[in-house]
């Protein structure tokens, strides 16, 4: 039996949420022992006019010590020629799957390259892990690129039933089979059928971040600077997660209580590159151009600085800003701290966020958006807001405090949402 699998997406020498999951994955699947595994990975993972560092320069562990994954850097988007040779490479492995990330729309010129010329071998299974299908700020062009870029999969996997529906709009003519997975064996459509099979699972807790128990939980909120009730946003500052509403409900919270600080730790998307640099300067001109003839204005978020509202509103003294990359050994000493994470998203597909959160017990304050309210029992493991409703995200961070959740809520709701069912789910199917 073939027992080599490639999981295709960032390595672990990227920043991020996908370069995290792709590498978690992969070491799912080495840990039988059983499995030959491979990341293929980008060098780039972008047009090289985007503004912005990819590269995690910040954390020290090597996510990859004590495994046997092998990893190729070898896909440069910039570089059609490397789709080729990232296909004869996969080829050479001749692995029974692959498994794509599909993470963002651009990416769909290269992987729809590479995935095409797989799906014509009958011996490989093309499946692809779906993030989203739609796209969180979208283009004129995202649709077209979705649909080349995932069209010859075999099989999707999706993490919400919003995205399954999502795939079915996307694809009208195609029959898709949906199939609630879990680590038995799930039936798989024969190739000739015409009919795809979608898994439908869910984004798996990271055993990456784990809680340090001899941390000092009073000493850091100390030198933070942190009242009693810590809420937290954690992670790319990004125009789709909220940071602008989650600040006004928060002011309006700190109004009612002088107990509260709002813990604000992540990188600015946009703002990663040196302004002065010249090549910074071309890049941002270029990029600028291309946004105006493909973006909507409200969609373009180059410009966006919430972390400005915290002056406006005079809420200084009950918040704390770390507003930079965060190193994958560091990442527990914020959610220890913390009380609640807040994902007041405007739309979502599977949060890794509030994976992340799962695995320090934390409640979750989301909004009815997305994926959101099949994940989140309000009252049990987190509370839900109303979507631009800054008075309703307000009611549910007091409430957080007034009605606190049984962090074992958390953990029981998480309990099966490991990266080993998980893997399981994807491989054992007949």
């Amino acid at each position: 039996m073939n027992n080599r699998v490639v999981v295709f997406g960032p390595g672990p020498m990227f920043k991020g949420g996908i370069a995290n999951y792709n590498t978690s994955l992969a070491k799912a699947f080495d840990k039988p022992g059983d499995i030959e595994v491979y990341i293929v990975s980008w060098t780039q993972q972008y047009p090289a006019i985007i503004p912005r560092d990819f590269i995690d320069k910040s954390s020290k562990v090597d996510q990859l010590a004590g495994t046997k994954i092998k990893v190729h850097y070898i896909t440069n988007y910039n570089n059609p020629a490397s789709w080729n040779k990232t296909y004869k490479l996969i080829k050479t492995i001749n692995p029974r799957m692959v498994i794509f990330q599909w993470s963002i729309a651009v990416q769909g010129l290269p992987l729809g390259y590479i995935a095409n010329k797989l799906s014509k071998n009958t011996a490989i299974e093309v499946v692809f892990d779906l993030h989203f299908v739609k796209q969180k700020e979208g283009s004129g062009i995202d649709k077209t690129f979705t649909k080349y870029g995932i069209k010859n999969a075999h099989t999707y996997v999706v993490h919400s039933y919003q995205t399954a529906k999502e795939l079915e709009e996307l694809f009208p003519a195609t029959k898709f089979n949906i199939v609630a997975g879990n680590e038995s064996a799930v039936l798989t459509q024969p190739k000739n059928t015409g009919v795809k099979t979608v898994l439908k699972l869910y984004h798996p807790i990271y055993d990456m971040f784990k809680v340090d128990e001899h941390f000092d939980i009073e000493a850091q909120k100390k030198k933070l600077k942190l009242k009693k009730h810590v809420f937290l946003f954690f992670g790319f500052i990004r125009k789709y997660k909220g940071l602008h509403n989650v600040i006004p409900a928060f002011a309006e919270v700190a109004e009612q209580r002088n107990d509260v600080s709002l813990l604000v730790v992540g990188e600015s998307f946009w703002h990663t590159l040196d302004t002065k640099k010249l090549s910074t300067k071309l890049k941002q001109g270029v990029f600028g151009f291309a946004k105006k003839l493909l973006l909507k204005k409200q969609d373009d978020e180059t410009n966006y600085r919430p972390l400005e509202l915290i002056e406006q509103l005079g809420i200084q003294d009950s918040v704390t800003v770390i507003n930079e990359f965060v190193p994958n050994e560091a990442v527990h000493t914020y959610f220890q701290v913390s009380d609640s994470i807040v994902l007041y998203y405007l739309t979502a597909t599977p949060s890794g966020v509030e994976s992340i959160s799962y695995n320090f017990k934390l409640p979750v304050l989301a909004t009815k958006v997305g994926h959101f309210p099949e994940t989140i029992k309000d009252g049990y493991n987190g509370y839900l807001a109303e979507p631009e409703n800054i008075s309703s995200m307000a009611a549910a961070m007091i409430k957080s405090i007034e009605k606190p959740i049984n962090r074992e809520n958390v953990a029981t709701s998480s309990k099966d949402m490991s990266w080993e069912n998980y893997a399981k789910a994807i491989w054992n199917r007949k």
